[in-house]
């Protein structure tokens, strides 16, 4: 069965854009964008933080690259991934004729910055540059891919098995040019000081302080970039991104009415839409972590809204048990789960559940059949502050049920090692955020990602078994058949709402600060076409959206 991806052209697409030739220089900026005296529109942004200084990296693949690295290259598909939506890039469409094929039909009239032609050849090389050095292969393409072959101007790539999902993985990898990189001695530690990509922008100026993106001029939409130049400072403090009158910038702020809006109320937005799931993620190798009932006693017992009032100051809403991101993923729902599938706070309920499990109240105290007092352990990151503002809320909510809750913080590099290794009873963890139901569902509750009680985990970190799930995904990664695909979605939320491999309990922000002073056009509530994040891929969406203000 032959599947299209698409069945109408991609969206409008637009970048910022600069008159200026890449390389020369350019004026220190100390405070926000507009119209220069030349005519040209310059975009204050607080896309990368220096630590403290800048490092001149634009390896793609390098974890330590400059963030805007993804505004220089791009990839075949671009993904929402709040919505899971797909844009058609580098790609015009691709499709699957079968599951453990991928055709990518790349788009006409793309060129490199440097003038040179961008075909097939490119994406071919990029695939098997990730898969000669796994150390460059962040997104881990090279677990779906077992070989990939240029025809005409078609990519043809051939998958490990039979892999639906592994599709649009391998289509967010942003494609490098052979006729410079094949010269790369070692690509691992290649820092790319001069980068050359199909984007919108090419590197400018750089200094350790502050750096410049300027327009690509022969950009393949490059009509579409309304900002002829992108100016990164190093230092991005909230004093910063207020005083200087920042155009975009990604920033949790405490009061942000009071600061950032207050600061140039006609024109200063924001948009904080969620991120990820926040969830409570119980240990399932260990009693009583095990026991659904008691499980159920915690969801029942927890006033979720509460908890994202205190952790992310009244922000962000409550969390649906579904495992969904809603309301972007609001089409994927089952709308058989009762209130959209969030678990109200019940103290009845709970009581009932924890009795179920062999835990009532006596003397003010939750205790077992020995009289033993009820104690959680749950683990948050050391620094996460609203993590830490969250679980107090949690211990305080349980405390009242007679529940005694120890809060652990190690550092987060401890934090993972906890996770991976399965030594904690409870953690504090993100749940989804790609908008993809297999990537999703699977790093939830499949049993792929370790191999045996107590192994090294690289997701499902509470150690959840369902035979059920798992033949559940093993299906959502061979059908091509989109309403089965959707059937099966929402038979995994089921399981999500009815076995609670983690207790949802908050969206995670995403932190996004706007100006509309010299540029409009932002993602909004009201039209979420991409996140407000300022890495990654999704940027792409935003600087093809923007238009001058009038």
């Amino acid at each position: 069965m032959t599947r299209s991806r698409w069945t109408q052209a991609a969206t409008a697409l637009a970048t910022a854009a600069v008159l200026v030739t890449a390389g020369c220089a350019a004026p220190v900026q100390t405070s926000g964008g507009g119209n220069a005296a030349d005519g040209t529109t310059s975009m204050l942004i607080g896309a990368d933080n220096g630590s403290p200084t800048f490092e001149r990296n634009f390896n793609p693949y390098s974890s330590n690259k400059r963030n805007t690295a993804s505004y220089i290259y791009e990839p075949l598909v671009i993904v929402n991934e709040m919505s899971g939506d797909e844009t058609p890039w580098l790609a015009e469409s691709y499709e699957q004729p079968d599951a453990s094929t991928v055709v990518f039909h790349l788009r006409d009239g793309v060129t490199w910055s440097d003038g040179e032609d961008f075909t097939a050849d490119d994406v071919v090389f990029t695939f098997d540059l990730l898969l000669q050095h796994p150390q460059l292969d962040l997104r881990g393409v090279g677990e779906h891919i077992a070989s990939v072959e240029a025809d005409g101007s078609d990519v043809i790539v051939h998958l490990s098995s039979e892999d639906v999902p592994g599709a649009v993985i391998i289509a967010q990898t942003m494609i490098v040019p052979e006729h410079l990189w094949a010269d790369v001695d070692d690509p691992v530690t290649f820092t790319n000081e001069d980068p050359v990509g199909t984007g919108p922008y090419t590197l400018g100026e750089f200094t350790p302080n502050q750096y410049t993106l300027v327009k690509n001029e022969t950009y393949w939409q490059a009509d579409k970039v309304a900002a002829d130049r992108l100016v990164q400072p190093a230092a991005n403090s909230e004093l910063d991104i207020v005083n200087k009158g920042y155009d975009w910038a990604y920033a949790f702020m405490s009061d942000v009415e009071d600061t950032w809006v207050t600061a140039d109320p006609e024109h200063n937005t924001y948009w904080y839409p969620a991120g990820a799931t926040i969830a409570l993620i119980p240990n399932m190798t260990k009693a009583p972590y095990d026991n659904l009932d008691f499980r159920k006693g915690i969801a029942a017992a927890l006033d979720k809204q509460a908890i994202a009032d205190k952790a992310e100051q009244g922000y962000v809403d409550q969390a649906s048990q579904s495992g969904l991101m809603l309301p972007a993923q609001e089409k994927l729902l089952d709308p058989d789960l009762p209130n959209q599938g969030v678990v109200e706070q019940d103290a009845d309920a709970a009581l009932a559940h924890f009795a179920a499990a062999g835990y009532t109240q006596s003397g003010g105290k939750m205790v077992d059949a020995n009289g033993q007092q009820l104690t959680i352990r749950i683990t948050t990151p050391n620094g996460w502050s609203d993590w830490l503002q969250g679980v107090q809320q949690v211990k305080t909510q349980l405390g009242a049920l007679g529940i005694e809750v120890e809060v652990v913080q190690p550092q987060p590099a401890a934090y993972q090692r906890e996770m991976r290794s399965g030594e904690f009873d409870m953690v504090m963890g993100t749940v989804g955020g790609t908008g993809q139901p297999y990537q999703d569902f699977s790093g939830m509750m499949g049993a792929r990602f370790y191999q045996d009680v107590g192994t090294t985990a690289s997701g499902n970190f509470g150690r959840f078994r369902s035979p059920e799930a798992d033949a559940l995904l093993d299906e959502l990664k061979v059908t091509v058949d989109d309403a089965r695909q959707a059937e099966i979605a929402q038979e995994l939320q089921t399981i999500a709402y009815e076995q609670l491999p983690m207790i949802s309990l908050f969206y995670g922000g995403s932190w996004g600060l706007f100006s509309t002073k010299s540029f409009t056009g932002w993602p909004s509530a009201d039209d979420p076409y991409a996140s407000p994040k300022t890495w990654d891929q999704t940027p792409l969406l935003i600087l093809t959206s923007l238009e001058p203000a009038s």
